[in-house]
């Protein structure tokens, strides 16, 4: 008889639907459920599948009034696991055997409706540029992360600003108006942003701190335009 299934053979992709259904669907003890949300928080793929999972699951909500959620545990519990005197021993090994397995087929069950009985939500979208100097001395790497929401800047060629100057980057979309997105002051940087492809990212060489105006002041020494990784 093979070995059931337990909660370790799934995949860290895998126990994280689990866990952002679960967290949706309310079923995580308290201390979970709070930790879950912590990571929502600050997890942006978390976030997007829990988001995924609200969006799967809300219309099992359409046409059911909201009322209290009844505590239904003990009476579950105590028509699962009614004990008699004479079979207490025997019930009592059957139980720590059979929780398991019970918790493990539930797991396998969700993680067998995420990846079957519901479409999978669209990719996270991962937007690139190589943004370079026409001697090519300066060179930056950009990677946007969509689910995250984060603009990752890699100087890879060239040196940090002169002294008393800050490198700027700067978006520019249809309308043709430069937005500073913040200073290139380490070799990678980070930023939160909200970008499309098409949408163009340079940077200019700015006093230190930055332009002081809306546009930059120095010169555009790279640009490129984001495209799809």
């Amino acid at each position: 008889m093979s070995d059931p299934t337990h909660p370790d053979d799934f995949g860290p992709e895998e126990r994280d639907e689990l866990l952002a259904a679960e967290y949706v669907l309310g079923l995580l003890p308290a201390e979970e459920h709070r930790a879950a949300g912590d990571r929502v928080a600050v997890d942006g793929a978390f976030a997007e599948r829990v988001r995924q999972w609200e969006a799967r699951l809300s219309p099992l909500n359409a046409g059911f009034e909201e009322v209290p959620i009844p505590d239904l545990l003990p009476r579950i519990e105590a028509r699962l696991f009614r004990q008699t005197e004479a079979f207490a021993p025997k019930r009592r090994f059957a139980f720590g055997w059979g929780a398991g397995t019970l918790a493990a087929a539930a797991m396998a069950a969700v993680v067998f409706l995420a990846v079957t009985l519901w479409p999978p939500g669209p990719a996270p979208v991962v937007l690139q540029a190589d943004l370079a100097a026409e001697d090519a001395e300066l060179r930056f790497a950009a990677r946007w992360d969509g689910a995250a929401g984060q603009l990752e800047l890699t100087r890879t060629a060239g040196t940090a600003a002169p002294a008393g100057q800050d490198y700027e980057l700067w978006l520019i979309d249809d309308s043709g108006v430069p937005r500073s997105l913040g200073l290139l002051r380490d070799p990678v940087t980070q930023l939160a942003a909200v970008l499309q492809a098409g949408q163009t990212l340079a940077v200019s060489l700015e006093p230190e701190g930055g332009s002081p105006g809306d546009a930059p002041t120095g010169p555009v020494l790279a640009a490129a335009p984001l495209d799809d990784a």
